[in-house]
């Protein structure tokens, strides 16, 4: 993300707050006049305070601080209503809840969630209009060719609200417009290069740049903008060298922390879950033959092989014929099991594996031997993806359609390492609350 973009971000969250202690003051005077200020005021601020972070929270999840795309009317109305009906129904029921709040009648909430509605769809739709018509601050000259320089090509002219216009154009060094580089900086106005890297390492382009840079430009691989715009890394534009530079840096405290947090969070959760996890495995072993926990050996980290835990979903006898890919349609699957797969709480058994030590809550996810031997023959830098333990969910997963084909595990490969790169706690923690937003969207 870009400064303009975190810019723009932050006056999002800027602006939710003043309205939505402005709606709370507005909804005090339409009750109560000028009485409202001072002990009422006191009395509402506290827990509307702690309403406050809990639907910044719901915005984060639901998508409404996400910099990706500028929302359409139409979008912009079903996702707000929809979040705000989830996020006044946990407000009411925290107001019931908890008696010390001290707030009657809960008329006051009714209509401070009227108020606030109203303001916060002036104030989306007034911010999508201005990112919209601004001018993008990076004018942007794109040197190179092939599928990722067509892909920000047409990104860019689709979303100019991401900071970027591309101004000019060149395929690269034969391109015989590279030998009149300054002008073309001084009429285009060119601030920023976006450059693949072997032409960023030929000697002669070095020096063509060099000369330009009392100009004022900045320089760029092609592949870090590719990242900036899809959350994901070009496959095709990386090298060995790539890896070298970003991919060894340590992260200590980060793994120190993450391993004792979710295998607690992991052993919690199973516990809690443990008669509803019960009555899945009824339901399975009542509606088709077999055992209803399924297991299955996959590659983790460091390519060390680990036992998987999952619900059965497919019949008993689903390879006979040996392993084979899963179809999004897959007739093997039992009743029972489209709906766990639906819904991803076949996953489910796998806190067994997190609590071992298998996997993590986020990482890559984990695959099968066979398959792990044909890709890392089929897909460059395949294996690079076991550097980390794998994940119950990941960043792949919340951003890639369901896939099984060798074509798919490229293109999940590509986000796997966007999270070898950036992970982080902040990430991770990002990642779990999408997959949560995504259950609940499968459940609907």
């Amino acid at each position: 993300m870009n400064w303009f973009q975190r810019v723009n971000q932050s006056l999002l969250l800027i602006g939710d707050f003043v309205l939505f202690y402005g709606a709370l003051a507005l909804t005090l005077y339409i009750r109560y006049g000028d009485a409202f200020y001072g002990p009422l005021l006191e009395i509402h601020l506290v827990p509307f305070t702690v309403m406050f972070f809990v639907w910044i929270v719901i915005f984060y999840i639901a998508g409404l601080y996400d910099f990706y795309a500028a929302q359409s009317t139409l979008e912009l109305t079903r996702t707000l209503i929809s979040t705000i009906l989830i996020a006044g129904s946990i407000a009411m029921g925290l107001f019931y809840v908890i008696p010390s709040f001290g707030i009657t009648p809960k008329t006051n909430l009714l209509i401070f969630i009227g108020i606030f509605t109203l303001f916060e769809y002036w104030w989306r739709k007034s911010f999508n209009t201005r990112i919209t018509s601004i001018e993008a601050p990076y004018r942007v000259l794109l040197i190179g060719q092939g599928q990722s320089v067509d892909a920000i090509t047409v990104s860019l002219k689709e979303a100019p609200h991401r900071g970027y216009q591309i101004v000019y154009s060149m395929n690269g060094l034969d391109d015989p417009e590279f030998n009149h580089l300054a002008q073309i900086i001084l009429d285009k106005k060119v601030n920023l290069i976006a450059l693949q890297a072997h032409i960023k390492k030929d000697a002669h382009a070095a020096r063509k740049i060099y000369q330009n840079l009392a100009l004022g430009i900045e320089v760029i691989n092609l592949a870090d903008l590719y990242e900036t715009l899809f959350k994901r890394v070009p496959l095709a534009e990386l090298e060995e060298v790539w890896f070298l530079e970003n991919l060894i840096k340590q992260h200590r405290i980060y793994e120190t922390i993450k391993r004792p947090v979710e295998a607690i969070l992991a052993t919690v959760l199973f516990i809690i879950l443990s008669p509803f996890l019960l009555l899945i495995v009824l339901l399975i072993r009542l509606t088709s033959r077999g055992a209803s926990i399924y297991t299955q050996t996959r590659v983790g980290g460091k390519g060390k092989q680990f036992t998987l835990y999952k619900f059965r979903t497919m019949r008993s006898d689903a390879e006979a014929h040996g392993p084979q890919w899963s179809g999004k349609d897959d007739a093997r699957v039992t009743f029972i099991g489209k709906i766990l797969r639906h819904t991803h709480l076949d996953e489910l058994p796998q806190l067994l594996n997190i609590i071992k030590g298998n996997i993590s809550f986020v990482g890559p996810r984990p695959e099968r031997p066979e398959f792990v031997e044909e890709l890392k023959h089929t897909i460059p830098y395949y294996e690079i993806r076991h550097l980390v333990k794998p994940g119950l969910t990941g960043w792949a997963q919340i951003n890639y359609r369901y896939g099984s084909s060798i074509n798919d595990a490229y293109q999940k490969l590509q986000y796997d390492i966007y999270y070898l790169k950036n992970r982080s706690i902040l990430l991770d923690i990002a990642i779990l609350t999408r997959t949560i937003k995504l259950f609940f969207i499968n459940v609907e």
